[in-house]
């Protein structure tokens, strides 16, 4: 029953709104004012750049990963090894507090001072790593970003595109593939990359 009710206000609703648009553009009529000519908006010329595959084509970005790949691996490799050093000493000196091997007191704080020393180590490494990969992988950002930044406005000096957009993921939900201008864009600044790389 409730139904019955929503037809007609929206009728109502779509009345008012119509009404009131009407009465301004009277009032305006009746003012004698000249409604002033629309500016035209000027013509868009869009192109837009898929950044997945700029991440895959891109032999800066694929040089560049790889070689952050490689740093990070050895890194995590290096604090592995340091980490199971770390639990075997542990292991030992739990096993020799449980057999009565330290003769004194002052042996069994030395070994335990030894161990929080190693353990310190470990975590300054860790850290380190952390901050040297995270310094180099914004370095890398910010190389990648003006990289393409100064190669597309080069590109957009004689193209002359009102906007160039990025697609990633689901920005962009629907484009016509005319305007993608990537492989353009690829071929540019590997052909950019190779000059400077020499």
């Amino acid at each position: 029953m409730k139904f019955k009710y929503i037809a007609p206000l929206g009728c109502l609703a779509f009345a008012t709104i119509f009404a009131s648009c009407e009465k301004k553009q009277t009032e305006v009529k009746s003012n004698g004012a000249v409604p002033a000519k629309q500016a035209e908006a000027p013509a868009l010329n869009i192109a837009y750049v898929e950044l997945e595959a700029l991440e895959s084509q891109y032999q800066f970005f694929i040089e560049t990963k790889s070689k952050l790949e490689a740093r990070s691996k050895k890194y995590d490799q290096e604090l592995n090894r340091l980490g199971q050093s770390l639990q075997k000493a542990g292991a030992d000196f739990q096993q020799k507090i449980q057999q009565g091997k330290f003769t004194t007191q002052a042996e069994a704080e030395a070994a335990q001072k030894k161990l929080m020393n190693q353990q310190a180590q470990l975590e300054q490494k860790q850290m380190k790593y952390a901050q040297e990969l995270a310094e180099e992988q914004a370095k890398f950002n910010e190389a990648l970003q003006d990289s393409l930044s100064n190669f597309l406005n080069d590109y957009n000096k004689s193209h002359k595109y009102s906007m160039i957009l990025s697609k990633a993921g689901g920005n962009i939900l629907v484009a016509d593939k005319s305007l993608d201008i990537t492989a353009d864009v690829i071929s540019g600044l590997n052909q950019r990359y190779k000059k400077s790389s020499k």
